[in-house]
Order: structure tokens, then sequence, then C-alpha cells
């Protein structure tokens, strides 16, 4: 198993989906893991049930990913009570349908601001932390969507497709100082973000997916793991699809 004994990592919307799957996938390595979530309680009460569940080092925190300063104090905050910090992964983000023709105004600031100007804030701040060690992997979550489009989600595929240059553009900036940011584009993948999805929606994306399936959270997780670990030593700039062959 990938070892991450000794390093300290922080995801964003850590309570939930693929978040909290990374959550897991990092304690399990040997990471302390701090999880954020808007809500408090939810953030703390996931946290706790993860460092019961493994015995690990987890624990969760308040964070609106739309507010810098907010996200600029939490993992300052938690580079200097640590020591350091080593992996973040920008996980934090919204989606919401809409026809091209009813997409609303604030349905395009929301996206917008939290995923877009959300994992702008996170990889500012995380640069910052690790510029001082000269050494870090921060992790975007980008989408297929976001490079090859998906009817009713246009405002959701131009968040997604930015979030992606986002890692590609700061990976040109920050490999000067030993830190590597990669993305990860999911597919299809069962979460209560997918799980709103139409049956034939589903049952169509399956039948053009390779693998005859949707994904699972920990196999996103995995990947990023795989990306925050030193195994992925020689990797920045590079956005992972992990989709079952649904685009090639």
């Amino acid at each position: 198993m990938t070892d991450l004994t000794g390093k300290v990592a922080i995801v964003t919307g850590g309570t939930r989906g693929i978040g909290l799957a990374t959550v897991r996938a990092l304690a399990e390595a040997g990471a302390a893991v701090v999880l954020t979530g808007r809500d408090e309680a939810s953030a703390k009460e996931r946290a706790a049930e993860v460092a019961a569940e493994l015995g690990a080092d987890v624990s969760g925190v308040a964070l609106d990913v739309t507010d810098s300063k907010a996200v600029s104090t939490v993992i300052r905050g938690v580079a200097k009570e640590r020591g350091q910090l080593d992996v973040v992964v920008a996980n934090a983000g919204v989606l919401e349908d809409a026809l091209i023709g009813m997409i609303r105004d604030e349905l395009i600031d929301s996206m917008l601001t939290t995923n877009v100007a959300g994992t702008i804030h996170t990889v500012q701040a995380a640069a910052r932390a690790m510029m001082r060690k000269k050494s870090g992997s921060i992790v975007v979550l980008a989408s297929i969507v976001g490079t090859q489009g998906s009817a009713g989600q246009t405002a959701y595929a131009a968040s997604k497709a930015a979030v992606g240059n986002v890692a590609l553009s700061a990976s040109k900036e920050l490999g000067r100082y030993g830190i590597r940011v990669n993305g990860v584009a999911p597919g299809v993948i069962e979460t209560a973000m997918t799980s709103h999805l139409d049956e034939k929606i589903i049952a169509d994306r399956i039948d053009d997916t390779p693998l005859g399936r949707l994904g699972k959270a920990e196999e996103v997780a995995k990947v990023i793991r795989f990306l925050a670990s030193d195994e992925s030593s020689f990797v920045t700039g590079q956005i992972i699809g992990v989709d079952g062959g649904l685009v090639l």
C-alpha cells in the first residue's frame, strides 16, 4: 500500500462522496488528515467517524472555499500547527443541471464562485504554505464533463474546464518550488452528486463506458492517493481520467 506516514493532508469538501473516500484513502496510508466542509458539525462528525474506524489522525473544520481569507486562514493554520503541509486536495464543488435556455444567473455565479474561485483560493493558499518546504502535492477535482461537455450541464462543464486549467497553469508556476499540481477527472461516479440523474441517462452512460458500469468514489480516491504520494514524484501538470474508458 502507498505509504503516507508522516504526511499532513487537507481535503476540502471532505464530508461525503469522493472527498470522504479520499480522506479515508489518505488516512489508511498513514497521513494525518484535516477534512473541511461548509457545516462545522458535519465536518467534525465525519472526521470523528473516520478516525474511530481507522484509528487514524483525522480532524474536521468548517470552511467555505468561496471565502479566500477563510481558506488562507485554515490552510496556514494547519501548516503552522502541524509544522508542515504535504498534500492538499481541492475537492469542494457544486453541481446543478440546467438546459442552456434555463440557466439562471445565480446558477452561473454558484458554479464559478465555488468550483473555480474556490479551487484557485485553495491552490493559492496551499502553494504559499508549501513553498517554504519546497515540496508538496496539490490535486484538484476536474471532470470529464470539462473536456467533453454534457447536455444540460453547460455551466458545470465550463467550471470544470476551468478547474482543469488551474492545475495545468499552476503546475508550470510551482514546479520550480518542488510543488506538483495534478487533476483527476472522474467519469460518472456513484455519489450523492449523481444520484439525481435520470435512470435512462445513467443507463446511457454505462452503455458508453467500456468497463460497463459506474465508477466508485473509492476508485477515484485511490488515484488521488497515488498523486499525493512520492510514488508519483515525477508526475505534474496531468489531468488523469478515472472514467472506465468513457473518454477514449
